[in-house]
């Protein structure tokens, strides 16, 4: 599938071909804390299937609990993570970070990893009340 993508500022862009069949949500700690979330949810991309269309992204390495040296790709300008590889001269894969990708909603997850790390309350989100949009009033928006 032909996706493309952007970081939030628009200073990075790219586009690639991903098998939505690859595409992972991750528990693991290291994701939650790179996304300041509960997961990330990554799309694998061959190297030869990313071209960079602008902007040059900075670059943090990481050596995760698995023991594997793994590059973080990022905006140096606004630090939204992009992608990331294994810490090779050449990386033969890319693990694209769906969120990025425009077309983030054709890509849904078809497998969770590192699911002891999950934190406990993301399998009863359908339990958690819902809306379409924030909207704050009174003493929570003066919180802010």
């Amino acid at each position: 599938m032909h996706v493309d993508g952007t970081c939030h500022c628009g200073f990075l862009t790219y586009e690639a071909e991903v098998d939505p069949a690859s595409v992972s949500l991750c528990h693991c700690t290291d994701c939650q804390i790179f996304t300041s979330s509960a997961f990330r949810i990554v799309a694998v991309t061959r190297a030869d299937d990313l071209k960079l269309l602008s902007g040059a992204p900075s670059f943090y390495v990481k050596t995760a609990d698995s023991g594997n040296r793994r590059v973080q790709a990022f905006c140096p300008r606004c630090g939204t993570h992009v992608y990331s590889s294994a810490d090779v001269a050449n990386p033969a894969l890319y693990g694209l970070r769906v969120g990025s990708i425009r077309q983030r909603a054709l890509l849904p997850p078809v497998k969770q990893i590192w699911c002891g790390s999950a934190l406990e309350w993301v399998h009863r989100l359908d339990t958690i009340p819902a809306s379409e949009a924030v909207t704050l009033t009174g003493q929570a928006a003066r919180k802010l």
